[in-house]
């Protein structure tokens, strides 16, 4: 008869309450894939901050930077060599003279055609030797 009178409340379903973000993730069973897709978003995380900006590069890279600065260091202390050779040239005047009047660019063929580039003991001289002399003899 209750159902004659129109009396619903019987009826009625409740919506269920919706759960904050927090009583969300409490209730968060986390499974095995869950664990191992997130160890390799870390990972790759790591990795992409890692070479971005900490400064990590590979063996390949390092191997280059490496000979670079090698190669920059040798001629950083051969190009002073070079100087004293220049000074013991018996016309180093004049060919200061001349090696001023060349081109920017032309400077370090002179260097190397003079000889001072060439490093005792060696037979033939480097070219990057003979730039760095030439910008120690000509500053600026």
């Amino acid at each position: 008869m209750d159902q004659d009178r129109g009396d619903k409340s019987d009826t009625r379903v409740e919506q269920p309450r919706k759960l904050s973000l927090g009583q969300r993730w409490t209730n968060v069973q986390p499974t095995k894939t869950m664990a191992f897709w997130s160890c390799m978003a870390s990972i790759v995380l790591t990795m992409i901050v890692g070479f971005a900006w900490g400064g990590w590069v590979t063996g390949g890279t390092a191997q280059k930077l490496a000979e670079t600065l090698a190669d920059n260091a040798v001629v950083n202390r051969l190009a002073p060599i070079c100087v004293v050779q220049f000074n013991q040239d018996p016309g180093k005047a004049q060919k200061l003279t001349e090696l001023k009047g060349t081109d920017s660019w032309q400077r370090d063929g002179y260097v190397e055609k003079q000889g001072w580039a060439t490093m005792p003991g060696e037979a033939k001289t480097d070219r990057n030797v003979a730039e760095a002399c030439a910008k120690l003899l000509l500053p600026g």
